[in-house]
């Protein structure tokens, strides 16, 4: 008969702790057995250490139970010595004390290298972002007088290595300018970042793009020795005259709607390095109200369904079915146009940039 409901209640609770922890350390036992006849030697001996604290934890609500459960129907001095039995949880407690402690401190190292190990991946995730952020930004500042569409999809590799540029070089002289590094990685991706921001400097020193073609590529010869070579575009329109001057080093042509048809700005001068002393040049067009300009890097092009590429006439048609269409609805229709067409995913960088005189 039970004397003692409190002791007979915690009896029961430790009873069902006990079964719980069991099961759980017989679950443990499992994919330790598992684990150490894989290939996870770390693995097999976490679970082990850890169906050993289990294990313990049971055994010490076991004992806990039994000594509850007699506790709550009888209290004689002469059972006083089973609570001895508390002694052998206890005791593997102080026995093993010190290596539970050390497998802890080795899970709580491996959680921290795992954790440092996300990190680093997340930066590795987040690199290419940023840097195709700088190269090819999703914001473009609004230029008054036009109107500017762009669209950038990175393909299949790590790193960008085109890029496109809009920028005043002058109160009145807008530029604009898109490029693609050969190779693909980090290397393709900083000699991108150099030629963009260069060029900066030389559009706004040099009133002729050609010219300041040439410097570009004067200096980026000089760095020494390379296989990557940049094909440039760069389209200077001059609010003031109503003109627009390009000069292209290697480009695919850009498209221009102009006077009611559609004309390839086409190649002016070699790709930036093959030549160190290559020469460059540049043509002048009127610029007039609705003139448009589709730049392009040979992603777009070069878009495959088996043998057949995307190609440079399916751009222009593009250009000259619809040459009213928003720029930037223009941009997002080429590209999905090229998905649509390709077989498989686009594994090149696409950067698309069209520009329309109001």
């Amino acid at each position: 008969m039970v004397e003692r409901p409190i002791p007979a209640a915690l009896a029961v609770g430790c009873l069902v702790a006990a079964a719980l922890w069991g099961r759980s350390a017989t679950r443990l036992q499992r994919v330790w057995h598992r684990l150490d006849e894989g290939s996870s030697p770390e693995g097999a001996a976490l679970a082990h250490s850890t169906f050993r604290k289990e294990t313990h934890t049971a055994l010490l609500y076991l004992v806990l139970a039994i000594a509850l459960g007699v506790l709550s129907v009888s209290w004689e001095r002469r059972l006083d010595g089973l609570f001895l039995l508390l002694l052998l949880p206890v005791g593997l407690s102080v026995v093993y004390g010190r290596r539970f402690m050390e497998e802890a401190r080795m899970i709580e190292q491996r959680a921290h290298l795992e954790r440092r190990a996300e990190e680093v991946l997340a930066q590795e995730e987040l690199a290419p972002r940023r840097w195709a952020a700088r190269l090819a930004p999703e914001e473009l500042p609004a230029f008054e007088g036009f109107e500017v569409g762009r669209v950038y999809e990175a393909g299949t590799g790590l790193m960008a290595g085109d890029f496109y540029d809009l920028y005043p070089t002058s109160p009145t002289r807008l530029a604009a300018v898109i490029g693609d590094v050969s190779g693909h990685g980090i290397d393709a991706s900083i000699t991108a970042f150099q030629v963009k921001y260069l060029l900066r400097v030389f559009l706004r020193e040099y009133r002729d793009p050609a010219q300041a073609l040439e410097e570009l590529n004067s200096v980026m010869s000089s760095m020494g020795p390379t296989e990557e070579f940049v094909s440039l575009c760069v389209v200077v329109f001059d609010q003031e005259a109503a003109t627009m001057r390009y000069a292209s080093a290697g480009h695919p042509p850009a498209w221009m709607w102009h006077d009611g048809e559609v004309r390839p700005l086409r190649s002016s001068g070699p790709l930036l390095r093959l030549d160190p002393r290559g020469t460059f040049g540049s043509r002048e067009v009127e610029l007039n109200p609705g003139d448009l300009v589709l730049l392009y890097t040979d992603g777009l092009a070069e878009a495959r369904a088996g043998e057949q590429l995307f190609g440079e006439d399916r751009i222009a048609a593009a250009v000259r079915r619809d040459p009213g269409v928003d720029a930037d609805v223009l941009c997002k229709s080429l590209l999905e146009a090229a998905r649509d067409f390709s077989s498989a995913p686009l594994r090149d960088d696409v950067a698309i940039l069209a520009i329309r005189r109001l």
